[in-house]
């Protein structure tokens, strides 16, 4: 078992917006995040991120809890395997109270890529090969770039540095055929480029044959350390760069990504073999840097750079498209000496708005009525998924592009999809914002408990009595608590005084209610309705003489 003290440490490393950035796209809306929620079906963002109470909450469908629920809900994970995660992703060193698991992570992936590495000066071709694409020794070490042998020989090498081949197959660089039942290495007579999380740790390796093998590119498999949907290589090297130039720039292989960081343009990475995809968004938001994709002008690569552009648009950020025509990559011209043409290509990159809207009409015959209907029918859905500011200055430069082909605001709606749906909250009952107030006051404030309970029964609330109850059994991760923590509406009172006199408020209107149904009770005899006429009236006296009174007065 995971030693107590252990899980406390790593939930006091971890913050709940970095940990459900890292899965989702998060936009800030006032002190906390919100976004659709990952775990239902809605259109309006319901799903909120308190980074003061370092907790989630989804108002549709009531899922909410810390950053390690988060985990074990999205990952579909148990509690120790959502910690593992954690702690491998912060880097940090789980304690365990059975001796046999106290060790860190596998080490497979560092001892394997050392090695890699080793062979690498050994194995002319692919030396050879590396240098004739213009890649220094210094690069070469930076990038930890090495070569893979044969399978017996890796499997050889990681038998004899004492780790077990399961470690190999669930770290990604072991295969293993069960039918056959028989286990080989994933990387055979390739280069090899190791790549890291976000935090610098070995999490795969993509490999580049030098024996004709019909795929080019191989990447390791998913593994619970490695999803290539949400990595970029060489992030970990970029990112200070990035965050201090404020752009960021996405090609698409690792020896574009070299070339341009011995070009000094090291704040390139590059997608894993994938079109980049909602996934990569958290890590794409982090810092707001500029974003300019440098995609290959081939078919595959402008279907690939139209996608990403639509995508980036539609969410918000800003950048452009650089287009490599002629054959040639940033590899290529970072080789002939054109660094300058380079920079000036990624400054004048063309704005991911333009670019797709240009891309679509290139698609039609805009001289055939029919085609240029389609045409005109293609750009204004994809300009629906704009903000509506956006919706509205790109509609005259499309009807422009169009050659004048006239374009009615009605055919594009102006609507607003990114605001909290408030009627997602609490949909079936009133809120009193009086009482939850009371509610956060005791969830912030615990030592004013007791002096709340001096006065007041969860029977005095006339719509939250349930949420009292709750919390005054310690039940605050249930969904109707963590909705009240999460709000920013409702607010705690400030002080004792404050308190003392909205209590005094509260318990007179409460009492004057009760007077009322003594008085036209009918069910009750003379006796019994004077007792109570005179209590409630002697209660509401002292109540406004601003006297606090208990039940039991």
């Amino acid at each position: 078992m995971i030693s107590q003290d252990s899980i406390e440490a790593l939930k006091a490393r971890l913050d709940i917006v970095d940990v459900v950035g890292s899965y989702i796209e998060l936009k800030k809306a006032g002190g906390n995040f919100k976004a659709p929620c990952p775990f239902h079906e809605e259109k309006s963002p319901s799903f909120v991120v308190s980074p003061q109470k370092q907790i989630f909450h989804c108002f549709g469908c009531g899922a909410g809890g810390d950053a390690v629920k988060f985990v074990m809900e999205y990952e579909k994970l148990n509690y120790p395997e959502a910690l593992e995660k954690l702690a491998d992703s912060y880097n940090f060193t789980l304690a365990y109270t059975d001796n046999k698991h106290n060790k860190p992570r596998s080490q497979v992936m560092e001892k394997l890529n050392e090695w890699y590495q080793s062979l690498l000066t050994k194995n002319q071709t692919a030396f050879s090969y590396l240098q004739e694409r213009g890649i220094y020794e210094n690069s070469i070490e930076k990038f930890g770039i090495g070569y893979a042998p044969d399978s017996n020989a890796t499997l050889n090498f990681i038998r004899s540095q004492q780790f077990s081949i399961k470690e190999a197959v669930d770290m990604g660089v072991v295969g293993y055929n069960q039918e056959r039942n028989h286990t080989y290495a994933r990387f055979i007579e390739r280069i090899t480029f190791p790549i890291f999380s976000a935090n610098g740790s070995i999490v795969g390796f993509g490999g580049r044959t030098i024996t004709g093998h019909q795929a080019k590119y191989v990447n390791s498999p998913e593994t619970a350390f490695f999803n290539k949907s949400r990595l970029l290589y060489a992030y970990h090297l970029a990112k200070q760069s990035l965050h201090k130039k404020g752009e960021i720039i996405i090609t698409e292989g690792y020896l574009d990504v070299i070339m341009l960081h011995q070009a000094g343009f090291d704040n390139a990475v590059a997608t894993l073999g994938t079109a980049l995809t909602h996934e990569h968004l958290p890590l794409l938001r982090k810092g707001s840097p500029r974003i300019v994709m440098a995609y290959d002008g081939d078919k595959a690569g402008r279907a690939a750079a139209l996608k990403a552009s639509k995508l980036l648009s539609a969410s918000g950020f800003n950048g452009g498209v650089v287009v490599f025509d002629g054959g040639l990559d940033p590899a290529d011209m970072v080789k002939e000496g054109r660094v300058e043409e380079l920079s000036s290509m990624f400054r004048k990159a063309k704005a991911f708005i333009e670019f797709v809207l240009d891309e679509i009409l290139s698609l039609y015959n805009l001289k055939d009525p029919k085609e240029r209907e389609a045409c005109r029918e293609d750009c204004v859905g994809y300009l629906k998924t704009l903000s509506p500011s956006l919706q509205e200055a790109y509609k005259p430069i499309l009807a422009a592009k169009l050659g004048g082909f006239v374009i009615k605001p009605s055919l594009i709606k102006v609507s607003n999809t990114n605001s909290m749906d408030t009627n997602n909250i609490r949909k079936d009952s009133h809120r009193d914002m009086w009482e939850l107030s009371l509610i956060k006051t005791i969830l912030d404030k615990p030592e004013y408990i007791e002096q709340i309970l001096d006065v007041i029964d969860p029977s005095f609330l006339q719509f939250h009595s349930y949420e009292f109850s709750l919390v005054l059994q310690g039940k605050q991760d249930t969904p109707e608590i963590m909705a009240i923590r999460v709000d920013e509406t409702i607010t705690p009172l400030q002080d004792e005084e404050a308190l003392n006199a909205e209590l005094i408020t509260f318990l007179t209107r409460y009492y004057e209610r009760e007077l009322k149904k003594v008085n036209i009770a009918s069910n009750i005899s003379f006796e019994e309705k004077a007792f109570y006429i005179r209590k409630f009236r002697g209660k509401i006296a002292k109540l406004k003489r601003g006297e606090l009174v208990t039940p039991n007065d």
